[in-house]
């Protein structure tokens, strides 16, 4: 296509879209760009140059050119498969959710590169590091919405000040923590989840630490539950949305047995 200007860019696919006979559309969370939406003519082809990167959760090198406001296709390659997240369905159905939720907290067009570098480390945890994903998805849960801005603040009680709350809670609408008996008055009671020592400490490691070392951590089965529900709760109250990747990674899970 003589003088139209290329673009060349690294990318992973949070979302295909299947459109006209054989094309579709992908949403790229690219390095330099951002999100963008891109058409790849003729992707559901079999002999497709874009068959092997046109997926989700595919990083790539993509060549593009732009028409308007769209974004095409004129060459991919790619560069990472995620092998191992396509081998567990529990994990591809987490990496599914991580996609969905790093789409749900980026702009279009904005350059992301500490999200994007997010979803890769997640996706790698999962696929590659064989992380558990029990561990995994509440550590990308609240990193994902510090990095976005919704960063909880849990070096001591919001009301108190004391740096290891008594009986400590994850208020999930202020993204503050609290002791038991400090802020019911202000009915933060039923909006907040419970902690423990050990949660409130990976808790802090998740939001503070070194994000090298982000997965680095162990919990006991009630930490790590707990961990999970005020990181589920947080996400839910601050973007306000359900995700259905999400409510599908759930239906694969085992019910619970209650404790007697």
């Amino acid at each position: 296509m003589a003088g139209t200007p290329y673009i060349v860019t690294r990318g992973i696919v949070l979302r295909e879209t299947e459109t006209k006979e054989s094309d579709k559309i992908l949403t790229l969370l690219t390095q330099e760009r951002g999100k963008i939406a891109v058409i790849a003519r003729g992707a559901r082809r079999k002999n497709s140059k874009y068959a092997a990167c046109a997926q989700s959760l595919v990083w790539s090198e993509w060549t593009l050119y732009q028409k308007g406001e769209w974004y095409y296709a004129n060459e991919g390659a790619s560069l990472e498969l995620f092998d191992g997240l396509r081998q567990d369905l529990d994990a591809m159905a987490l990496g599914f959710y991580f996609a969905e939720l790093t789409e749900a907290v980026t702009t279009e067009g904005e350059a992301a590169p500490e999200l994007l570098r997010h979803l890769l480390n997640g996706l790698f945890a999962l696929g590659t590091l064989r992380k558990p994903p029990a561990l995994v998805k509440p550590a990308f849960e609240l990193r994902l919405l510090a990095l976005a801005g919704y960063e909880p603040l849990v070096d001591g009680c919001a009301y108190c000040g004391a740096p290891e709350p008594d009986g400590p809670l994850l208020d999930v609408v202020q993204g503050v923590l609290r002791c038991r008996g400090c802020g019911a008055a202000a009915g933060a009671r039923a909006l907040s989840m419970p902690l423990c020592p050990d949660s409130l400490a990976a808790l802090r490691h998740i939001v503070y630490g070194d994000p090298k070392r982000l997965y680095g951590f162990t919990l006991g089965n009630p930490a790590l539950a707990r961990l999970s529900a005020a990181a589920e709760a947080f996400l839910a109250a601050q973007l306000e949305r359900s995700f259905r990747t999400l409510d599908f990674y759930k239906s694969l899970q085992p019910p619970e047995i209650p404790s007697k």
